[in-house]
Order: structure tokens, then C-alpha cells, then sequence
């Protein structure tokens, strides 16, 4: 039996949670450690976990793990949801975005491409952090509006030890796909990835109950527009356990670009 670890590290990526087998919901959870590598934890029923544990992105924290089993992805540990215990506040996107830089950009690859070619060579590595080329645009395909009956089961179950959440998760009736290119990848013929960021489905979820069948337009000014034109936008990217080859966008890091002003609060839904 493998033995707990217990590692420090900074939250970088929290994706929306879906319903789960293993519990009730959960959602992928990236991090980067104080010595530099990756960390992938999971399950991580955000929602269900105690307010002092509820860590946010860009929170240093102190967790303890054991090397996935039931994953073969190299930097996948699973967390033991009593052993969390936040070291920090969010580093601020106001002031101190350097301060996130300093950790994040020493992870940054040249390109997706790069990182397909890694993996396919060597099975790793499977989270990565890099600046697309160009973004193309944002595609927004429209998705059932209620879960299955096989995923309401699911966020239905009752477990001894989890606490059933006071509302049901709800559904983002939206699959959210940035088309990009890389650079310096001549033979790259341009990619299509989903994108799970929590903060994209929470800027759909806050703007769809404020402007109805409006909301797109904000959402695109927000995400399409602004990633495009104005920040100096970064994709977190990770493989899908299930299908090893592909991959998908699981976070976004948008620093304003050299001479612009820091991002206006009131454009969007900052959870950090």
C-alpha cells in the first residue's frame, strides 16, 4: 500500500465539476509544486469540502497525496480530502501578476504541438502551459440542457462520509472551443480544444440569469475579443484520462499585455 505524501503547492487550474461514479461530483484540479513539477489532484468535490478547506486559485497550499494507482498519468496523485490545509491568499491579479509569473512561466512549453510530440514519445508529460500562436476564435456549441438520468444519478447519491451539497450542480448547456494555431510549428494544421475553465462556466451561469438570451455577446467580449486583442492569453492544457491522446484546455492565464491597463473587475467573474 503506498504511503501518503505531502507536497506545497500552488492551485493554477480548477476546472467546472461534473458528476462522478467514485462520489457525487468533482472536478479536475492542477497544480504546481515548490519544486517546479506538476500536480494533478483528484477527486476534489470542491463544492463539498469544508469552508477552511475550499481552497481558490493561485493559493499556495499544503496537501497530502498518494501516487494515483488507477491512473497511469505521471503527475495524477490522489488527495486525501481531510489533508488540505491553505498556506496563503490568492497571489492578486490586481497587483501581482509577476508574482504568478514567477511560478508559472519557468512550466511554459513552446506549443501544444510540442507537448503532443512529448507525450507521444514518452507518455509524458500530460498537464502543460504554453501561449497559443493565434487564437482564431472561440466556438460555442449548444449542448442538452438537463443532465441524463445516468448523471442525476449520480449527483444523487448519498455517501456516509460527503455531505450532499445544498443545491445540485447545475448544467452549462454549452461546450466552449477555442481554435487556435502555434507558432513556429509549420506543420501545425490548427487545433480545436474544449475549453472546462470554472470561470468560464461561472461567467456563463452570471451572465445568462443577468441578460437572458443575451449573454453571448458579453461572453464574447470577455473571451473571444479580449483574450484575442487585448490579454497576453496562456491555455493550461491537460490529457483526458479515459482518452490519453487528446487533450483540452482546462485553465486560462490572461495577464494584461505589455502597456495595457490591469483587467477592469466588472468585466467578468473572478474566482481567485
Amino acid at each position: 500500500m503506498l504511503s501518503d505524501e505531502t507536497k506545497t503547492a500552488l492551485i493554477v487550474v480548477r476546472t467546472y465539476p461534473v458528476p462522478v461514479q467514485s462520489g457525487i461530483e468533482s472536478s479536475c484540479t492542477a497544480a504546481i509544486t515548490d519544486g517546479g513539477e506538476w500536480l494533478r489532484l483528484f477527486p476534489v468535490p470542491w463544492r463539498l469540502l469544508p469552508s477552511d478547506q475550499r481552497f481558490r486559485k493561485y493559493q499556495w497550499v499544503e496537501v497530502k497525496v498518494t501516487k494515483a494507482t488507477d491512473d497511469p498519468r505521471p503527475e495524477s496523485y490522489k488527495l486525501r480530502q481531510d489533508g488540505i490545509r491553505i498556506l496563503t491568499d490568492p497571489l492578486s491579479s490586481a497587483n501581482e501578476w509577476q508574482a504568478r509569473k514567477d511560478v508559472v512561466y519557468p512550466m511554459r512549453d513552446s506549443s501544444l504541438c510540442n507537448l503532443v510530440r512529448s507525450r507521444n514519445l514518452n507518455s509524458r508529460p500530460t498537464l502543460g502551459f504554453f501561449r497559443p500562436g493565434s487564437i482564431k476564435r472561440l466556438r460555442i456549441q449548444r449542448l442538452k440542457p438537463d443532465w441524463s438520468d445516468e448523471e442525476l444519478g449520480m449527483l444523487r447519491q448519498t455517501h456516509l462520509f460527503i455531505e450532499q451539497p445544498k443545491q445540485q450542480l447545475e448544467k452549462i448547456p454549452c461546450r466552449f472551443i477555442y481554435e487556435f494555431a502555434c507558432d513556429n510549428e509549420p506543420e501545425c494544421n490548427r487545433h480545436n480544444l474544449m475549453c472546462t475553465d470554472w470561470e468560464m462556466s461561472e461567467s456563463y451561469r452570471r451572465w445568462q440569469a443577468e441578460y437572458g438570451d443575451g449573454w453571448e455577446e458579453k461572453f464574447r467580449q470577455r473571451y473571444e475579443t479580449e483574450m484575442i486583442t487585448k490579454n497576453d492569453t496562456h491555455f493550461y492544457v491537460g490529457t483526458v484520462s479515459s482518452h490519453p491522446a487528446n487533450w483540452i484546455i482546462i485553465g486560462l492565464f490572461y495577464p494584461p499585455r505589455e502597456g495595457e491597463n490591469i483587467l477592469d473587475s466588472a468585466m467578468g467573474v473572478y474566482l481567485w
